[in-house]
């Protein structure tokens, strides 16, 4: 089946099985590597893409719901010479430690960050709850968030909806 989706704003079209995953889609055709696969049953968050802007485990997300759809994944977040708010705060607070969860953290504050622009400490903890960082850095990684709503006014820049 053909799919057509808007791919960290570049349209994007590819053929896909009804029984592929997001997450081999994304990671194994389109080469995109921060995708990661980790429990393979929707409890690490290491997967974690936004799909018309909201959260979603691409482990368990058929390929097919990428059809007609706004896919974001880190790599649309920024690049080395425009950083996002988040990868900048994720740097300067020291919240990057193996980088297997970083991805899915990020995206899941993003998405956070355009619903809430100013999110308290305990709202911040809720919404990255389902992502686990093996490393333990929680602290570090909610104080980016913080420090990101504070710095970027909330917003959390690119919403991943296509608006």
């Amino acid at each position: 089946m053909a799919i057509s989706c808007r791919l960290n704003d570049e349209q994007v079209v590819f053929a896909a099985e009804p029984y592929e995953l997001m997450i081999e889609v994304l990671r194994e055709r389109l080469g995109l590597r921060s995708v990661k696969l980790a429990c393979a049953t929707q409890v690490c968050g290491a997967c974690t893409v936004l799909l018309n802007g909201r959260p979603v485990s691409s482990c368990c997300t058929l390929a097919l719901e990428m059809d007609g759809a706004v896919v974001q994944t880190v790599e649309g977040l920024g690049d080395a010479d425009h950083l996002h708010p988040l990868q900048r705060a994720f740097i300067e607070e020291s919240a990057i430690q193996c980088g297997y969860c970083t991805a899915g953290m990020m995206l899941t504050a993003a998405a956070l960050l355009r619903e809430q622009p100013r999110p308290e400490r305990a709202e911040i903890q809720r919404w990255l709850h389902g992502n686990v960082c093996r490393c333990g850095g929680y602290a570090g990684i909610v104080a980016a968030v913080e420090r990101a709503a504070e710095e970027s006014g909330g917003g959390g820049g690119g919403d991943g909806s296509g608006a």
